[in-house]
């Protein structure tokens, strides 16, 4: 007589330690699973839920500016180094762990315009409204010694930007020209111009370390290569940039924050219209900062919020505000991809995490699990109408909602407008035009 018997390995479920987890042997056939597609969608619903629960992005404030703050810089080797400037001309350096102000002197008479590290990260140089370039050290002086830069340059106009390049002892300065220096001379090596009043921000490239770019008064955006004797291409758009960022992933790629309310990003091999245009301030946007990663950029605008854009798409996914915050006047992200840091006019220097909902500190291996879990599930159920109107909403100020919704209705009046014109007209007389080809007036090579 012949008995069926049921046989396990118990290598099979039983755990090594009891650390591990217990091993679950699972039949992956559809047919034994009918509810599975309703389970996953009530867990992708309820993660979005918690996510915006959990929602705190803001960590703290820096105290210590007497006035507002126009500028900052991180230290390119370390993390916990952030250096300020204020309209006053008073410079801070801050350990970010401790959230302390370590140094803070008056480096300038009147605005500081620029301020960078150099490459070793050993000492850094400031800009000011004094028509001087001064080299500072990053480390303290000995006690009873006086804050002096350790080298200054004077120059006969006033500089507005400054940026270093990534490896070599060379900087670029903007004002009525652009001007490329070395730290060890007192002249400049080359000067760019190309027939406008004023430049107001220049930045290398991260990747092509000779190109640099710079935002000018007359609406345009101009390309400079160092190992050229004169400019390479201008844009002229329809307002004016405020501020440029390269892509630290691609060297043909930058965002420009414009004085129309949005952000453009550009390819430098097609500058006749931007590959993207993100949407969402209702005022001018005064700066813009890439992630390390590429994917993401920050913007501050002077509407006192903070949003943050993926690259491929023209609306933000997220939205930063407090009540005291006023006008945003820099914008950086973290080199560890996790914290945002912002400047504004009333004195304060502010970081934020770059994800709201993300918890910090040490993350066990099964909550590791359950978090990719819940990202895996929300980005398969994203589509769907409920989960989408709970991931998109954003509590907003009053006035920035009035102002959106203001807009709006212009922008769906203007559409309607030109569709009722060419409906009426004849044909082939109002050719539609995408909005992509308005923002650039012109090209010059």
């Amino acid at each position: 007589m012949k008995v069926k018997v049921i046989s396990r390995n118990p290598d099979d479920y039983l755990r090594e330690t009891k650390k591990d987890l217990h091993k679950m042997p699972r039949n992956y056939n559809p047919s034994l699973h009918p509810f599975e597609a309703p389970r996953e969608y009530v867990q992708a619903l309820n993660a979005t839920k918690l996510e915006r629960v959990f929602a705190k992005p803001f960590l703290g404030c820096l105290d210590g500016h007497r006035d507002g703050v126009s500028c900052f810089a991180k230290h390119p080797q370390s993390l916990s180094c952030l250096i300020s400037g204020g309209y006053d001309g008073q410079i801070c350096v801050w350990d970010l762990p401790t959230r302390n102000n370590m140094r803070n002197f008056y480096g300038h008479e009147g605005f500081v315009h620029g301020i960078t590290y150099m490459p070793d990260g050993k000492s850094f140089i400031s800009v000011g409204n004094d028509k001087s370039i001064k080299f500072w050290k990053t480390a303290q002086p000995d006690f009873g010694e006086d804050e002096e830069p350790f080298h200054t340059i004077l120059s006969r106009t006033v500089l507005m930007g400054i940026s270093h390049h990534r490896h070599e002892s060379l900087f670029a300065t903007c004002g009525e020209v652009c001007q490329l220096w070395d730290e060890s001379r007192s002249e400049p090596l080359k000067t760019l111009k190309w027939g406008v009043d004023s430049l107001h921000a220049v930045t290398f490239n991260m990747v092509e370390t000779s190109l640099l770019a710079s935002c000018a008064s007359d609406r345009s955006i101009i390309l400079y290569d160092q190992r050229e004797a004169k400019p390479l291409r201008k844009v002229i758009m329809t307002m004016r940039p405020n501020k440029l960022a390269w892509n630290p992933m691609e060297a043909f790629t930058f965002s420009v924050a414009n004085e129309d309310y949005n952000l453009y990003t550009f390819d430098t091999r097609r500058l006749k219209n931007p590959v993207k245009i993100h949407k969402g301030h209702v005022s001018a946007v005064t700066d813009v900062d890439y992630s390390p990663t590429g994917q993401e950029i920050v913007s501050g605008s002077y509407d006192k919020t903070i949003r943050i854009y993926s690259v491929f798409k023209n609306f933000s996914r997220d939205v930063y505000h407090t009540k005291r915050m006023q006008h945003i006047t820099c914008i950086g992200w973290s080199l560890d991809n996790k914290y945002i840091f912002s400047g504004s006019d009333e004195m304060n220097i502010r970081l934020w995490k770059a994800r709201a909902s993300e918890k910090l500190g040490v993350v066990r291996q099964r909550e590791r699990m359950a978090f990719r879990q819940n990202e895996t599930l929300k980005e398969k159920f994203s589509a769907h109408p409920q989960v989408r109107r709970i991931a998109q909403h954003r509590h907003v100020p009053r006035k920035v909602f009035n102002d959106q919704r203001k807009q709006n209705s212009i922008r769906e009046r203007e559409v309607k407008k030109e569709l009722n014109r060419r409906k009426h007209s004849k044909p082939g007389k109002h050719v539609h035009i995408p909005e992509k080809q308005k923002v650039i007036l012109s090209e010059k090579k």
